[in-house]
C-alpha cells in the first residue's frame, strides 16, 4: 500500500521510511529540509533511502495552505504517518512562532488532507512533553496532560485535541504516539546523547542541567520504529468506543543522566569535562513511560538496553564522522 511519511528526512521519519521500504511498501516521503539543524545530515539520510525503488521524495512545506493536497493529487494514499514537527523544548523558549507554524498550521493541513481522502488511518507524533508538570510516575496515557511547561508541549497536546475534534467531525481513525527521548544512529544533533558525544570527542565541556539530578526514559530508535509500524498496521475493532487512540512509546526504564554519561565515556574512551548548571525553564526532572496499553494493543516491548543502544550509536557516530 502507499503510505505517506512526513518528516522523512528527520531522525525518526527516515528510520520509519526505511523499515516500510524493506517490507516493500510504497512510500512517499515529505520534508521541507529546514535548517533547524544540519541540512547535510538530512540529505545524507535521504541518500540512504534513495537506494530503494519504491520510494518517492517530495520537498514541500506542508504548513502552506493547500500545498500538501496539491502535491499528492491523484495518488491513492492508504495511510498517513505524520512525523514532521519543530522539535526541542529549549529552542521553543526563543522561537515560539516556529512551533505554531510547524506543529499547528502544518498539522491542520495534514488533517484537512486526510479529511478529503479515503485514508485508512492517520498515525501522528505526540510527545512525552505533554505530561508537563505531572508528579505521578510513571506517566500513563490516562493521566491528565493539561499543564505544559513549554510551547512545544502545548503544541503537541494541541495536536491530540485537534485529532479528537477531526475524529468526532469526520470519523478519521487516528493513533497518537507519545515518544520518550528517542536516540540512536542518524539521531538529532540537538539532543543530549549526540551533544555530549560530540563535546567529549572534541574535549569540550558538556552542560549538565539541574546538577545532574535528572532521569530520562531513553528509548532506542529500533524499538520506537517497531511501535510506529505496529500503529500503522493496527486494525480498529468494529465495536471500539473510539477510533482515536494514544499510546506511550518509551523504554519503561528511566536512566539517571550521570549514568548515561558514564556509559558514553566508557564507549568513547575519554572522560567528559563537566559543567554543572541549574534547571532550565521547560525541563522536567524525570520522564518514565507506562507502556501497559502499548504492550497490550501494539505488542510494543522495548528490547535494547541503554548500554547496547549507546554502544551502537557511538559505532555509527565514529563511522559517520570518520573518527
Amino acid at each position: 500500500m502507499t503510505i505517506v511519511v512526513s518528516g522523512a528526512a528527520g531522525f525518526i521519519g527516515s528510520h520509519v521510511v526505511k523499515s516500510l521500504l524493506e517490507r516493500e511498501d510504497k512510500v512517499i516521503g515529505i520534508d521541507n529540509i529546514n535548517d533547524y539543524y544540519s541540512k547535510k545530515l538530512k540529505l545524507d539520510r535521504l541518500k540512504e533511502l534513495s537506494k530503494y525503488k519504491n520510494f518517492i521524495f517530495k520537498k514541500i512545506d506542508i504548513s502552506k495552505k493547500g500545498l500538501l493536497e496539491a502535491s499528492l493529487k491523484g495518488i491513492n494514499v492508504k495511510s498517513f504517518c505524520h512525523l514532521a514537527a519543530q522539535a526541542g523544548v529549549r529552542y521553543s523558549l526563543d522561537n515560539p512562532r516556529a512551533y505554531i507554524l510547524s506543529n499547528i498550521n502544518a498539522y491542520l493541513e495534514v488533517l484537512e488532507f486526510c479529511r478529503n481522502q479515503s485514508i485508512n488511518k492517520l498515525v501522528y507524533a505526540s510527545s512525552s512533553s505533554v505530561y508537563g508538570g505531572n508528579s505521578k510516575i510513571p506517566f500513563s496515557v490516562s493521566d491528565r496532560a493539561d499543564n505544559p511547561l513549554s510551547i512545544y508541549a502545548a503544541t503537541k497536546k494541541s495536536n491530540e485535541l485537534m485529532s479528537q475534534a477531526y475524529l468526532n467531525l469526520f470519523s478519521i481513525p487516528m493513533i497518537g504516539l507519545r515518544f520518550f527521548t528517542v536516540y540512536g544512529p542518524w539521531g538529532r544533533p540537538d539532543m543530549a546523547i549526540w551533544k555530549f558525544t560530540e563535546a567529549i570527542f572534541k574535549k569540550k565541556p558538556i552542560k549538565i542541567y539541574n546538577n545532574g539530578k535528572m532521569e530520562r526514559d531513553f528509548t532506542y530508535i529500533d524499538d520506537i520504529v517497531k511501535g510506529i509500524i505496529s500503529s500503522i498496521d493496527y486494525k480498529f475493532h468494529i465495536n471500539e468506543k473510539s477510533k482515536h487512540k494514544i499510546f506511550n512509546l518509551g523504554n519503561n526504564n528511566p536512566i539517571k543522566i550521570m549514568k548515561m554519561i558514564k556509559i558514553l565515556e566508557k564507549n568513547i574512551g575519554l572522560e567528559a569535562k563537566k559543567e554543572y548548571l541549574p534547571m532550565q525553564p521547560g525541563d522536567v526532572k524525570k520522564t518514565y513511560a507506562n507502556i501497559d496499553e502499548s504492550t497490550k494493543e501494539l505488542k510494543f516491548l522495548p528490547e535494547i538496553t541503554i548500554e547496547e543502544g549507546i554502544k551502537r550509536f557511538i559505532v555509527w557516530f565514529r563511522s559517520y564522522h570518520g573518527i
